[in-house]
């Protein structure tokens, strides 16, 4: 091919390509619907999922220093019966949950009439227990939505990225021409569409991985906290026994 030909081939492609607009929003009007649709449920689940963060990090941190404050006031060796009059029934974290659900089922055994220390002792337990489960519940609400979004998003976004690509073809094969100005938009709303997929999903996988180790730790100082305690209901029962 003639070289002045080739130059002038060059131009007009780097011409056409220059006169396109390549700014995000530019990508997104271009796209055809299904892209498009792709494109508006990823930005919907990365905002989504940011909200989730957020709130999530300002609960475990409340939750974490709350439960800090709990545990010194508990282990000042303060009397149980005071410490349970003084929080007014309103548990502001997992642990005082835990504290005051054992020592209602606690007062309450003591009202009866009669009962069995061995009774008492297993439903305090069975009472911990379910309360632990309730407040690990709280705890690990809307985290699947993060985990979802983490495994999701890029095959969503893969799926856009193959139908970009499609339509680049589709353009190749009507116009039959191969020239960049032909290709680059359907590339470009491609890649576009992967590059949503990974910022959707690499901020809720790691948001996800941190909450779901903070919910880890939260659980093994409540179920501590229900041992201990459990053991300090069980040497006033053998004292009363």
């Amino acid at each position: 091919m003639d070289p002045v030909a080739t130059q002038q081939v060059i131009t007009e492609t780097m011409v056409d390509a220059a006169s396109m607009d390549f700014s995000l929003w530019g990508l997104f009007l271009r796209a055809d619907i299904v892209v498009k649709l792709v494109m508006l449920g990823l930005v919907f689940a990365s905002i989504w999922s940011w909200a989730i963060i957020f709130d999530k990090w300002w609960r475990y941190a409340r939750i974490e220093k709350r439960i800090d404050q709990f545990e010194r006031v508990f282990w000042s060796g303060r009397s149980l019966e005071d410490l349970y009059q003084e929080m007014g029934h309103r548990p502001q974290n997992p642990l005082s949950a835990l504290f005051i659900a054992a020592m209602r089922e606690w007062r309450r055994s003591q009202e009866a009439v009669a009962h069995s220390f061995v009774g008492l002792k297993e439903r305090v337990e069975k009472v911990m227990q379910v309360t632990i489960n309730r407040e690990m519940m709280a705890l690990e609400n809307r985290l699947l939505f993060l985990a979802t979004v983490g495994s999701v998003s890029p095959f969503v976004g893969l799926f856009g990225t193959v139908w970009g690509i499609m339509n680049s073809f589709q353009s190749i094969a009507v116009s039959r021409d191969t020239n960049l100005a032909v290709v680059a938009p359907g590339i470009a709303e491609a890649l576009f569409a992967t590059g949503l997929g990974l910022i959707a999903a690499i901020p809720a996988v790691v948001a996800y991985n941190r909450f779901s180790n903070q919910t880890s730790k939260i659980a093994q100082r409540m179920e501590g906290f229900a041992d201990e305690f459990s053991a300090i209901l069980s040497r006033q029962l053998d004292e009363r026994g």
